[in-house]
């Protein structure tokens, strides 16, 4: 699968390593940044990486930044990105096969590297279940991004 990665400079030692281990279970890795650890706006890969996932570069992203909420709340503002902060593994394969999410959030200063492999197997390993109440809940979610996005 193909698989986009970014962060800020506090996720970047993070990023560096959960791409290792994507590429090492078989994905193909697009790093988007940062490529430092110089100071940078966790918006700007939050764009990076939804940007990616929506015009089909890549399938999944995994975004991280110092504690993951900053992240979240950006990516969550692309139209069609369902971004996920998830610290424990059953969120992070059960927002993918009830939520669909399709970007992993990952918080570098509260979970440990060995718990973010952890949680980015899971999230790998789901596939969304297409069961009937899972889709009629991400049509309404979609239907509200609508209403309340219109450009």
């Amino acid at each position: 699968m193909k698989v986009v990665i970014g962060s800020d400079h506090a996720g970047f030692q993070m990023k560096n390593a959960m791409g290792v281990l994507l590429a090492s279970l078989g994905h193909e890795v697009l790093d988007v940044g940062a490529y430092n650890e110089n100071p940078s706006d966790y918006p700007d890969f939050a764009e990076a990486v939804g940007k990616a996932v929506l015009d089909g570069r890549a399938e999944r992203g995994v975004l991280i930044c110092g504690s993951g909420v900053g992240a979240t709340v950006a990516a969550n503002k692309l139209r069609g990105i369902r971004a996920g902060m998830c610290t424990d593994t059953y969120s992070a394969h059960q927002g993918v096969e009830h939520d669909n999410i399709n970007v992993l959030v990952l918080g570098s200063r509260i979970t440990g590297e060995k718990v973010a492999e952890e949680l980015v197997r899971a999230y790998m390993g789901a596939k969304f279940t297409n069961e009937e109440r899972h889709v009629r809940r991400l049509a309404k979610v979609k239907a509200l991004e609508d209403k309340m996005c219109q450009s």
